[in-house]
């Protein structure tokens, strides 16, 4: 079934359009060279998974950002990300690395399922950890909604060891094991 991309506020598309023709933003090796090719697609709302408190208290994100994958010649090379700050939209940085590769797999493997999803990104910081995340509501505001228990959830290579990547998990499988992994630092409580 296809995913539903979200609308992307304007002011973001300005500033990643911005900072693409712009020499003044520093960007990855592999970026320099072509930075004129390089065409923003599949725009994803960013969220950040707030601190867990407890396992048994439902998880709460917000939205920090989008990210564009950067594609050339039809091939997906780089990220740019903006992210909100007070003022607005500010552009963040340009990104490479395997979460680009790892990011269409999902996708491609989300767009499998029989069901419509608003696909998002959602970070869990406390992992140093990014997946994907299929939202429930297609037609949903990008910046409203926190995960819920079946909420699916598709982590991104690399994860975090004991974590299948670009597996699908529910929340509550991934609070779980969140919680698991952080109760012997203390951090979970």
């Amino acid at each position: 079934m296809p995913l539903s991309i979200p609308q992307v506020p304007a002011t973001v598309e300005r500033t990643i359009d911005e900072a693409l023709r712009s020499a003044a933003v520093p960007a990855p090796r592999r970026l320099r060279f072509d930075r004129g090719a390089l065409r923003p697609t599949l725009p994803l709302p960013v969220h950040r998974l707030e601190r867990l408190t407890a396992p048994a208290e439902p998880p709460t994100a917000r939205l920090t950002g989008w990210r564009y994958l950067l594609a050339q010649d039809g091939l997906s090379v780089g990220t740019a990300e903006c992210q909100v700050t007070p003022d607005g939209w500010a552009f963040s940085h340009f990104g490479e690395g395997p979460y680009i590769a790892s990011t269409e797999r999902a996708l491609r493997l989300a767009e499998e399922r029989p069901e419509r999803f608003q696909p998002r990104l959602l970070s869990v910081p406390e992992l140093y950890m990014l997946t994907l995340w299929l939202y429930p509501d297609e037609a949903a505001d990008p910046a409203e909604g926190s995960p819920s228990g079946n909420d699916l959830l598709i982590p991104l290579a690399p994860a975090p060891p004991g974590i299948a990547a670009e597996r699908l998990i529910t929340v509550d499988a991934l609070v779980a094991l969140v919680a698991n992994r952080l109760a012997p630092l203390g951090l979970a409580s």
